[in-house]
């Protein structure tokens, strides 16, 4: 029985530092690659230069918040087309969808942002402190000598300047990244430019240097929800105890034959960026990064075993393998009704996108009435009503417009200011005017009726057209 004035276990321990050991090997490589081309893409990207005309940014890629629009090379997306934007988070998330039912968490493992610079932050840590047996000893050595301050320090300015970097290319895709670099050397540039990109440095240093793994086991949703993606026939990171147990090191003892593959090396364990040993089965910390599988290769090519041991595998495969059976062709967990469908998903919200984007006009009207006063009575007794003409031109050059009216033939439509049915609207911009409309006493319709007419606006440069449906209100005489 327990003494009754010892204090009560913790519930909660503190966080032991996780040193994932250097590993060579192809999905090693192919980490390396994506996060080569991803940060590339992040940290370049805003610097690409896109002609679009004098009147337009030459910034390939531009999120200007201050005329609310959306530039991506050729493609210009407006305020009121936000769902091309939707559609993309639609396509992203059934992207996510289809790659975690076929690959289990491979988009954690290889992609997502907090993996990327973790990877990076990693790296750091190993050029300044070494690989994991000397960071190990750093880490445990109590005296916080002149080395121990220097390799801190060390990597704590790379890591900063890292993420201050990261907060600095995020900056750039809402400005034009020349100018605003000039603006933020000089000291010239908002105070939000300065903050997001403090809050950003920060985020990312602490993020990828000392939060690591906790951020994907605590903060990050997917773990939790990824099991509804996944099913018996998902190809994810998993150890074939059938093989490997009984495990042992000493392959020259007595009954050294009746051992598994498995030689105990805690080589998986040591690479693992999470912590986790893959041999107790699946974990929802794990990010199948599958580094442990190359870690594994490794080893069981330097005691003369087949590869394998760790592996991508799929959970349907297993009593046939148990029972000596080679697994299923990886094309057939891959191409199965589940993933078929989020493909085809996927498919036709891409294909509606883009034929969305080719038939969209260049050329837009919308029309509001003025309600106060509904109309107008005249000196000569017609009926005026007054609408604002909002007109859209997505063309990089000034073009004139001319705004005409059908439905009814009694009814003409004269613009404020000006005699003539013709505007200049300036280049990629949206134009406001206040057009009238107007009946003749004869044809004035009575106070309870609203005739219905259409507003018709003609680009002069190249015929296209566009069109509004809206009433006319009037009273008896």
């Amino acid at each position: 029985m327990s003494d009754s004035n010892s204090p009560p276990p913790s519930l909660y321990a503190s966080r032991e530092p996780i040193f994932p050991k250097r590993v060579k090997g192809n999905f090693r490589n192919l980490k390396w690659i994506i996060m080569i081309v991803t940060l590339g893409i992040y940290y370049i990207t805003p610097w690409l230069r896109w002609d679009r005309g004098p009147q337009l940014p030459d910034q390939a890629v531009l999120i200007d918040l201050a005329n609310r629009r959306f530039f991506f090379f050729w493609i210009e997306i407006w305020p009121h087309e936000f769902y091309f934007v939707a559609g993309l988070l639609i396509m992203a998330g059934l992207g996510l969808f289809l790659f975690t039912s076929a690959l289990g968490r491979v988009w954690c493992g290889y992609a997502c942002p907090q993996t990327v610079w973790t990877d990076l932050f990693i790296l750091v840590e190993r050029w300044i402190e070494g690989d994991r047996n000397a960071r190990l000893r750093l880490h445990r050595q109590k005296k916080m000598d002149f080395r121990k301050i220097r390799l801190r320090l060390t990597k704590w300015v790379v890591w900063f300047l890292i993420g201050l970097a990261t907060g600095g290319a995020w900056v750039f895709y809402f400005a034009d990244a020349p100018s605003l670099l000039m603006d933020l050397v000089t000291g010239q540039a908002h105070p939000a430019a300065y903050i997001t990109m403090l809050i950003l440095t920060l985020t990312t240093f602490f993020f990828g240097g000392f939060a690591r793994e906790q951020i994907c086991i605590y903060a990050c949703p997917w773990p939790r929800i990824q099991a509804a993606m996944m099913d018996e026939e998902t190809l994810t990171v998993g150890y074939r105890d059938w093989r490997g147990e009984p495990r042992g090191k000493h392959r020259k003892s007595e009954g050294a034959e009746n051992l598994g593959d498995c030689i105990d090396c805690m080589a998986c364990v040591n690479v693992c960026p999470m912590g986790i040993d893959i041999r107790d089965g699946q974990q929802m910390e794990c990010i199948t990064c599958a580094l442990c599988i190359d870690a594994c290769d490794d080893v069981m090519a330097k005691i003369g075993k087949p590869r394998g041991l760790i592996d991508y595998l799929a959970f349907s495969d297993e009593p046939g393998e148990r029972a000596g059976n080679d697994p299923r062709p990886v094309w057939k967990h891959v191409f199965r009704p589940r993933t078929i469908m989020y493909t085809t998903l996927w498919s036709l919200v891409g294909v509606g996108l883009v034929f969305a984007l080719f038939i969209r006009p260049e050329i837009e009207m919308t029309v509001a009435p003025v309600r106060n006063p509904t109309f107008v009575t005249l000196s000569d007794g017609s009926i005026r009503n007054t609408y604002d003409v909002r007109l859209l031109n997505k063309h990089g050059e000034d073009r004139p417009f001319r705004i005409t009216l059908t439905g009814d033939p009694t009814l003409r439509v004269q613009l404020e200011g000006t005699p003539y049915e013709t505007v200049d609207v300036p280049a990629n911009a949206t134009y406001l005017r206040k057009v009238y409309v107007i009946a003749p006493t004869s044809s004035a319709p009575a106070a309870s009726e609203r005739t219905e007419f259409r507003f018709w606006v003609e680009d002069l440069t190249n015929g296209d057209r566009a069109h509004n449906d809206t009433f006319f209100n009037g009273r008896a005489n």
